[in-house]
């Protein structure tokens, strides 16, 4: 919850009306549907958006903390919440008007996996920031089959084939291999499965046609919910032996003692898509000049994270060590918020690109990054039959919403608060990145290809099959 305290609420800053010209609308080539216009005042000025606690959601932190929001004329309450469920159905039934989500969520509740609501990300929150932890001892069998460098150290990335003799020895021994991800629409969820999937490992598969939403159908590895910030200590009573989760609880079982990080989402996929904020079309469509005013606030906030070279993040640390905001030790978050990761305890390594907020247009929403996670929900079974291409760009371009972002970009640099080179030029964007080969699979990513990319996978639903 927001700071009773804090200076920025004891005194509401006169809102300074807009005079960027109507003409900067006019120059933007919005097509219909769009925001009508991004230079009045916001038609709703008391706010509340919703977040889990991770390091992630620091762009909303750092709006709130650095005045962005009221700069905007906006007043906003920050609000932890106790699952990533609980926070969908806040934005669904309107307790909140925005939250950090995980990327699935708008695009599950838009098709209607789950919750059946229209849900939009008018901004992308940032790249990597997850891990994949292992137990101790699962940890110490992985060891006998991992390359090791020159200074005898573990050699990166470590691949989940390391994985594989260990899970077969669980079976011979009638153990089912056990790990945890945060919610089934996850980021963690379709990485923990590339993972897996990548080492020849299966993660399951999910029917819901057949009323099986369990994920685990074929499995050699049972996949199951666990909320973040519980993962170290449910890793510790023994219940699950691994997990994915964002930080800062990767870091936790390595301060705890309990358990190994032995990958990064960025070596699963360099600078994948992670977080998004969600909001109800609905409310953008009601309140269009006042869903501007949150991008803009936002894009401040995700500049002043990244700018110059980090610099920042030792004070953005700071913040989010606060109980209101993530609440674990400020040397738990430092030790990957400013650069660093550290896997075995003591082997610490450089990971400049962990967590970035604005380098790399992380925070335009592109349709490519919501074609990447519809692929893995039909890889996996959540979408049971085929669908053309030209669904997958149907379902993107309602979900992702780069035509608000663009206006909130546009009047900041009219405002002279950031600069065009900032941005993707606006004028030929298309909104899919050029095709992406860095996977830990070495299989490249076509977001304008989903079909031709399911059928390159060994492992996963593909062409007409049905479960």
């Amino acid at each position: 919850m927001k700071k009773r305290n804090h200076p920025q609420q004891q005194k509401r800053r006169g809102f300074i009306k807009k005079t960027v010209a109507m003409a900067l609308m006019a120059g933007m080539g919005l097509g219909a549907g769009t925001v009508a216009a991004a230079v009045g005042e916001p038609e709703k000025e008391d706010l509340k958006f919703g977040f889990i606690k991770l390091t992630d959601m620091a762009p909303l932190a750092i709006a709130y903390e650095k005045g962005y929001f009221e700069d905007e004329g906006l007043y906003v309450t920050l609000e932890a919440q106790a699952n990533w469920k609980v926070l969908l159905d806040g934005v669904i039934d309107g307790q909140l008007d925005g939250a950090h989500m995980l990327a699935g969520q708008p695009l599950a509740a838009t098709i209607g996996y789950g919750t059946k609501a229209h849900i939009v990300t008018p901004f992308s929150m940032d790249l990597n920031g997850n891990g994949i932890t292992v137990s101790n001892a699962v940890w110490e069998e992985m060891k006998k089959y991992v390359p090791k460098q020159a200074d005898g150290k573990p050699q990166h990335p470590i691949k989940a084939d390391y994985l594989k003799p260990v899970v077969e020895k669980y079976k011979e021994e009638g153990k089912p291999f056990k790990m945890g991800m945060v919610f089934p629409v996850s980021t963690h969820n379709y990485e923990l499965r590339y993972w897996l999937a990548a080492g020849g490992l299966n993660p399951g598969y999910y029917a819901p046609a057949k009323g099986d939403t369990s994920g685990t159908i074929d499995a050699d590895v049972l996949l199951s919910v666990t909320p973040p910030p519980q993962m170290p200590a449910t890793l510790e009573a023994g219940t699950i032996y691994g997990y994915c989760v964002g930080e800062p609880w990767n870091q936790q079982a390595v301060f705890k003692g309990i358990g190994v990080p032995v990958i990064t989402d960025y070596e699963i996929w360099k600078d994948n898509p992670e977080k998004v904020f969600g909001m109800n079309k609905a409310f953008t469509e009601k309140y269009p000049n006042t869903t501007v005013h949150v991008v803009k606030a936002l894009i401040r906030a995700a500049k002043w994270l990244d700018e110059d070279n980090n610099k920042n993040r030792p004070e953005a640390v700071k913040i989010l060590s606060q109980p209101n905001y993530v609440g674990a030790d400020y040397k738990v978050i430092a030790n990957s918020m400013t650069g660093t990761f550290e896997y075995e305890k003591g082997d610490k390594r450089e990971v400049p690109d962990f967590n970035v907020f604005f380098r790399y247009n992380a925070t335009y929403p592109y349709y490519s990054d919501a074609v990447w996670y519809l692929t893995q929900m039909r890889r996996w079974g959540q979408i049971p039959e085929k669908k053309s291409d030209g669904w997958y760009m149907d379902i993107a371009k309602k979900v992702y919403r780069p035509d608000i972002y663009s206006v909130a970009a546009k009047e900041l640099i009219a405002e002279g608060k950031m600069k065009a080179d900032e941005f993707p030029d606006f004028a030929t964007e298309t909104g899919f990145r050029p095709p992406q080969t860095e996977f830990i699979d070495n299989i490249t990513y076509d977001g304008t290809q989903p079909n031709a990319y399911l059928e390159s996978f060994p492992i996963g639903l593909k062409g007409d099959t049905k479960l």
